[in-house]
């Protein structure tokens, strides 16, 4: 299996992260996968390693299913050695039921703030039965809350020994810079990581974050490499998955202009003349840029590890 560093720390993830945004509940929406596939999935991820086309490299975060994906992260991490696995989660959203969530509703459970983040990661601890998570990000930029106090208390829980790293997900360029400028001016605990969408059909990370992750020595794992699914399957079988059709996020801008349609296109035509899945094809061409360390994909079915993403080393053209 190859392994990759993040950015410029000592930290190796494998090329490929296996994303659990999807293990959860039924009962939440249609497309989660239950615990005992997902747990499946898990092992699956970890027992292709000795073959060099696995996982070991996990993601996940309190707000996906309400930290049930945790939960089931946490219940297989109890059946393989710890220092073997590394897990990636995040914070920064509510989760729980709002209506029963007391006069402040979510109010106090959001946010990149001191309590929030202090209180997030030990309850997530407790969800991943362990006892320090290799790297939290923060899901979202907090508009809300100072940078100052958001990057002390990162440091904070680092120097406690709760966390190994730190990131973000999904901010803009001047954000970042503005963050990561804070915590190496002030001697603080530096992100390694920025977890952003970016795929052939949203490449807007090329026009200011690559070059500033590239400058600052800071590793990219982009979310959504096959563009919520777009990339996988032609035009006119769009919608015949379970998630297309109940995601409220599936159709976000994506596959409405003609280049869209046409990226599409090119993209089923590759993948026929070289014989591959969609998938395969879309995730070579993430692969083959020189500023992503190693994106997070997330597998359905058990059947898409027979079609092992892990040996894409097929040039995108």
């Amino acid at each position: 299996m190859q392994y990759v560093r993040l950015g410029n720390s000592g930290l190796k993830v494998s090329r490929l992260i296996l994303g659990t945004a999807t293990f959860g509940s039924k009962a939440d929406v249609a497309w989660r996968i239950e615990e005992e596939e997902a747990l499946k999935h898990l092992q699956v991820s970890i027992d292709l390693t000795s073959l060099g086309l696995g996982f070991n490299t996990f993601d996940t975060s309190n707000f996906y299913c309400n930290g049930k994906s945790e939960e089931i992260l946490g219940k297989f991490l109890q059946t393989v050695p710890r220092e073997n696995a590394v897990v990636m989660t995040k914070s920064h959203f509510p989760i729980g039921d709002s209506s029963k969530a007391g006069p402040a509703g979510l109010t106090l459970s959001s946010g990149n703030n001191r309590k929030h983040i202090f209180d997030n990661i030990k309850a997530a601890l407790k969800r991943l039965q362990t006892d320090y998570v290799d790297v939290l990000l923060l899901h979202r930029f907090d508009y809300d809350t100072p940078i100052e106090e958001t990057m002390r208390a990162l440091h904070d829980i680092v120097q406690a020994g709760y966390v190994r790293y730190i990131g973000i997900s999904s901010c803009w360029a001047w954000q970042f810079h503005a963050m990561q400028n804070y915590a190496i001016s002030n001697n603080l605990t530096p992100f390694i990581v920025c977890q952003n969408f970016y795929n052939l059909l949203y490449r807007e990370e090329e026009r200011d974050m690559m070059p500033l992750l590239k400058y600052l020595g800071v590793g990219s794992t982009p979310w959504s490499p096959m563009a919520k699914g777009h990339l996988t399957r032609p035009l006119d079988r769009a919608y015949e998955t379970v998630r297309s059709t109940s995601d409220a996020y599936h159709d976000e801008a994506i596959l409405g202009a003609e280049w869209e349609k046409e990226i599409n296109r090119r993209v089923a035509e590759i993948a026929e003349k070289r014989g591959l899945p969609m998938a395969n094809v879309a995730l070579a061409w993430v692969l083959h840029k020189d500023c992503v360390a190693a994106p997070i994909v997330g597998v359905s079915k058990m059947e898409r590890f027979e079609e092992n993403p892990g040996k894409t080393t097929t040039s995108p053209t």
